[in-house]
């Protein structure tokens, strides 16, 4: 899926979860403001709320009335975890995909 087949939200989401993944964004930094994010991706900031939501569900980020959301300290695991875990499955696709071919290449002969 390329960031062009993403709901906005959805992009929000995912560039979160890649900053903290490369290390731009640590344990209890600040996000930008719901504004700030809404100008920077150019939607509503109902928008940016629904993306926050999910970043809050997915125990990525916490949020502190007034005063901002916050990267959680087990962000940082959580974010690794998920990329494992898909890496795992591509693995397991092309291993799938591999005994195929084989497959395949063997009912030819």
């Amino acid at each position: 899926m390329t960031a062009e087949d993403l709901q906005p939200y959805q992009r929000i989401v995912q560039d979160v979860k890649d900053e903290v993944r490369l290390g731009r964004l640590a344990s209890n930094d600040k996000l930008p403001s719901t504004r700030e994010l809404a100008d920077r991706y150019n939607v509503a900031p109902g928008t940016v709320q629904r993306a926050l939501a999910e970043l809050r569900a997915g125990g990525i980020i916490y949020s502190h009335q007034g005063r901002g959301s916050y990267i959680r300290e087990s962000a940082i695991e959580s974010v690794a975890d998920s990329s494992s875990l898909a890496i795992q499955r591509l693995e397991e696709k092309v291993a799938d995909l591999t005994r195929r071919l084989e497959r395949l290449e063997a009912d030819k002969d």
